[in-house]
Parts: C-alpha cells; sequence; structure tokens
C-alpha cells in the first residue's frame, strides 16, 4: 500500500475530493488516516543543520501547519499559503510584506471594521495613507487610484454587512493597469464558492476562523499568493513575526475544511430560503442578500460565485431601537460576534463587529441587523426570524 500522492492537490481533482485528501496523507508510520497533531515546539537534528523534513523549530515550521497551508493553496488556486493566528495577523504581515511609509491603499467603504482598523490605526502612523470607495463603481475607483503611489487594491466581496458585490476581474484590471497588488479577502464566499486568483486577484486573505473552520471553535487567518518574490516576504515575515497558528489550530482548521462543501451547499440553501421570505416584510426597509434578483450585485455574484452564501443582512424600520430590540430576541440565532460557523448566529455591526468606524465614512446604519446563518432546519431558522419580527 502506498500514500496517496502530493498529486491530490491537483487542479483535475474535484473540490471536495482536495477538501478532504490535499495535505492529508495518511501516517507512514502507522497507516492513521488522521494526520497526528504534531504538539512539539522544536525538532531534533540530524547533525548541526540537518533537519528532518525541513523542519527545526515550531515558528518556523510545524507538519500540522504545513499540511493546512498545502490544503488552503490546493483550494484557492495558489502557489504558496500561509497560516496565521488570526485574520487580522495574515493581513497585518500581507501590509508588512507590501508596504513602506509614503504607500497609499485603496480599500472599499463597506469592509470589516478590523481591517480598517488595522490600516487607519496602525498603518497610517506610520506614514502610510488610505483612502475609501466604494468598490462596485469602477470609475470611481479609477480616479482613488494614485499611479504614483497606489500600492494594493483591497477588495472584500461579498462586502461586510451590506453585502455588496465587487467585479473582481474588472478590479483586477484596474489595479494591474497601475502596479497595484490585487487583494481579495474571500472570508464571506470561501473557496468553494468563488475563487479570487483564477478571476485575476494577486492574493487573497481569509479568517480562517470563519467558514474555513466553521465550527466557532478555532481562531486563525490566511494568506495565499501565486507570486514567488512575495510568497518569500510574507514567509520571512511569517517566521520573523511569528504570528503564527498552533498546531491544534491547525488541525481543528483542517478538520472544518474537510466539511466545507457540503456545509456551504445547506448555508447557501438556508440563507437563501431565509432571505426570500424576508422580502417585503412590513418590519424591514431592506434585505441585503446577493441571492436576490433585486440585489443590485444578483447578476455579478451569479458569475462569480458557485453560490450566494450564509450572510445576510436586514434594515429594520425604525432606526436603532427596533434593530437592537430585534438582535436581542431572537432564540435560535444567538447574539454574538463572528460569522461562519454551523450554528446560527445576530450581530448588531454599528456597535459589535463595526464599532471601530462609528463615526467615520464606514459607519454602518444604526439600523442594520446580520444574520450568519447556520445549518440547522430551514423552518426552524425561518420561524426564529419571524417570530422576532413579529415581535417589535
Amino acid at each position: 500500500m502506498t500514500q496517496v500522492p502530493d498529486s491530490v492537490a491537483a487542479k483535475h481533482y474535484a473540490f471536495p475530493t482536495r477538501a478532504i485528501r490535499a495535505g492529508q496523507e495518511f501516517d507512514p508510520t502507522t497507516g492513521a488516516v488522521v494526520p497526528p497533531v504534531y504538539f512539539t515546539s522544536t525538532f531534533v537534528q540530524d547533525g548541526i543543520g540537518g533537519f528532518r523534513g525541513g523542519y527545526e523549530y515550531a515558528r518556523g515550521g510545524n507538519p500540522t501547519r504545513t499540511s493546512l497551508e498545502q490544503l488552503l493553496a490546493s483550494l484557492e488556486g495558489g502557489a504558496k499559503a500561509f497560516s496565521f493566528a488570526s485574520g487580522l495577523a495574515a493581513e497585518d504581515t500581507l501590509l508588512r510584506a507590501v508596504l513602506k511609509p509614503g504607500d497609499h491603499i485603496v480599500m472599499g467603504n463597506d469592509v470589516y471594521g478590523g481591517t480598517h482598523r488595522l490600516v487607519s490605526r496602525v498603518f497610517v502612523p506610520w506614514g502610510v495613507s488610505i483612502s475609501t470607495v466604494d468598490m462596485s463603481d469602477l470609475d470611481a475607483v479609477r480616479k482613488t487610484i494614485r499611479p504614483d503611489a497606489t500600492r494594493i487594491l483591497w477588495i472584500e466581496t461579498p462586502s461586510n454587512p451590506l453585502m455588496k458585490i465587487s467585479d473582481i476581474a474588472a478590479l483586477a484590471e484596474i489595479g494591474h493597469a497601475t502596479g497595484a497588488l490585487v487583494v481579495v479577502d474571500n472570508t464571506f464566499a470561501s473557496p468553494y464558492l468563488q475563487r479570487p486568483l483564477s478571476l485575476g486577484a494577486d492574493v487573497v486573505v481569509h479568517s480562517t476562523t470563519k467558514y474555513l473552520g466553521g465550527h466557532s471553535d478555532v481562531l486563525g487567518g490566511a494568506v495565499i499568493v501565486n507570486d514567488a518574490e512575495l510568497a518569500e516576504k510574507v514567509g520571512f515575515l511569517q517566521f520573523g513575526v511569528g504570528a503564527v497558528s498552533g498546531p491544534m489550530d491547525a488541525w481543528l482548521t483542517v478538520r472544518g475544511i474537510k466539511t466545507l462543501a457540503v456545509r456551504l451547499d445547506r448555508h447557501s440553501a438556508n440563507a437563501q430560503a431565509i432571505a426570500e421570505r424576508l422580502v417585503g416584510h412590513p418590519r424591514l426597509d431592506a434585505v441585503y442578500y446577493p441571492g436576490l434578483p433585486g440585489h443590485p450585485g444578483h447578476e455579478l455574484a451569479a458569475k462569480q460565485m458557485k453560490a450566494f452564501g450564509g450572510m445576510i443582512s436586514v434594515a429594520v424600520k425604525g432606526g436603532a431601537a427596533p434593530a437592537k430590540k430585534f438582535a436581542e430576541s431572537t432564540v435560535l440565532f444567538q447574539l454574538a460576534e463572528s460569522l461562519g460557523g454551523v450554528e446560527s448566529l445576530i450581530g448588531y455591526p454599528a456597535e459589535m463587529t463595526h464599532a471601530s468606524v462609528k463615526g467615520t465614512a464606514l459607519e454602518v446604519p444604526d439600523n442594520v441587523v446580520r444574520l450568519s446563518v447556520g445549518i440547522e432546519d430551514v423552518d426552524d431558522l425561518t420561524d426564529d426570524v419571524l417570530g422576532a419580527l413579529d415581535r417589535l
């Protein structure tokens, strides 16, 4: 009996196959189907500099982390992936690898609040400048880019929390025309629903805490790249700064990814059904879900995504008070930050996930509530949401 070859990561295998098998060779010593978790901080050398498998010290590499990185690279179609302790640690490392004082970054005006906070409060004082723009307005993006200074065009699609859809291929052309690196935060979609590198992006980032982990029990982040020079820079900072994922975190993320395809099918189906039931509800001003034909990004989302995902946002009539009451009134949708787990969550972005951008151009309207639709029974979830709205 022979081990499964590295070719399992090859593109000719379907996504669900690679999600289970890429980077996951069985243990050659025992034949264990699930590779072991390597709980070790250091590795014995065969003489000075004689590293076994290239491993020296856990900050520089761990076989469990390697298996996750191989898996992520395969699923996103990238040449190299890097796993980090959190999504923001991944973003920070990428930004350090690319930016220097005097550089400029263009970012969507509806991105995760923590991403904007990282740039505006850490990198701006260092000498980097930032501009935000509606990424669905291509002419506005062109006008915002500074050909002599813009180093990064940062895209988040679907966006958090207003579910705006950006044209990755068109934005990649715009960014590359001026020499900007095109980065896509693919957290909401996951590589199962959207493949930014195949659409022309240079880099993909993830909070692996969300759909990739999928069970609300692990924190992590990832950077996936195709360019060898950029990979070398990110790899050096991963080692030199050290915000790496631990072996158990890496193992839990791999465990979650194995069911990513079946989970996202269910997340998407549940969210689609709930969004359709919410359209026209008398207590709502708007339903933000790209799977709805009336969503301004519906056709583009249908073109660049496999399905529309598990995230819905709604605008509650009457402003902040009823919106907060709604967010605090559901039963199955638990009030908590984060998203992408098998269980349904509800949040009030203005004071939770996006509190850091309150008072800025990125401020989330105070009547918006965000739903992370889980994989529970869709009728139970629908009744929970409708019941909470009816009690307003």
